[in-house]
Order: structure tokens, then sequence, then C-alpha cells
């Protein structure tokens, strides 16, 4: 099956920060990949994807909030052929759970609950668009506990 070579590049980033906790070594390819795809104005699949991945790298809260913020906007641009013809398996409904539970996650640690509920609010409203796979597990889990979060501030 055909993989669009950026995204194999930020999946080899993304395996360097979650499988071998090399964050640092993570955050250059995601930089210099970012220079490649011309940052904001790139093909908004890997801005997407890129600024997602770049987003759990951070070390300040504003900065992952920034790299989650064009994630969204990026996402909003593409439709599900975007995705296909970039051999991703996945419609673009499926990305906004995910995306949505990050900026929550993202709110309540700079404390705005309002915000951080309205992004839990809106992952928990797109979660059926997720299959029954470890992947939507994961987002699933995740909702969970940022929703037991917030119920307790």
């Amino acid at each position: 099956m055909f993989m669009d070579a950026t995204l194999v590049r930020i999946g080899h980033g993304v395996e360097l920060h979650h499988q071998q906790g090399q964050r640092e070594a993570a955050r250059d390819v995601f930089a210099q990949v970012w220079d490649e795809v011309g940052g904001e104005r790139g093909d908004p699949l890997h801005v997407c994807v890129l600024a997602h991945a770049m987003a759990d790298v951070q070390d300040d809260v504003h900065q992952e909030l920034l790299w989650d913020l064009r994630a969204l906007a990026a996402a909003e641009l593409l439709t599900d052929a975007d995705v296909a013809r970039a051999g991703v398996p996945m419609s673009v409904a499926s990305l906004y759970p995910s995306l949505h539970l990050n900026l929550g996650e993202c709110y309540r640690k700079l404390g705005d609950l309002e915000r951080a509920r309205e992004h839990l609010h809106h992952a928990q409203a797109g979660i059926g668009a997720l299959g029954d796979d470890p992947y939507a597990q994961l987002i699933k889990g995740g909702l969970e506990r940022l929703a037991r979060l917030l119920s307790s501030e």
C-alpha cells in the first residue's frame, strides 16, 4: 500500500518520541520536515499530522497549544479524498477526537477549564468516527481521564 513519504518521516519522529523516548531528536525531525513542507502554507494533511506530533514534544504548554491549534486549523482544510490519496486509512472525522483531546488537555493545564470542557465535548461528540481498535481505545481512555480531571476541578 502506498504511504506518503512525508507522513512516513513524521511517523519516524513519532517513533523516536513514543517508542524510544527521544523527544529532542523527534522535535528535530519535525522541525526539519516543517521547513521542507513550507510550514503552515504546506499541504494541509502534512501540516495537520506534523503539528499534532510536534505539539507532543513541546516543553512549554503555550507552545504545545500553538501547535495543537495549527493541527486543528489544517484539519479543517482536509477532505477524505486528501487523506485517502496519501494512503491514510482513516477519515478526516476520525482525526478530530484526538485533536480536541489534546486541545482540551492544553487548556486544562493552562487553567482555562471552560475551553478545556468545550474541547472535551467536541472530542466526545466525534468519538463515533473511530473504530474499536487500539488507537480508538487510546483516545477514549484519554477522554475519560480528561473528563475525570475536569470534574474534580
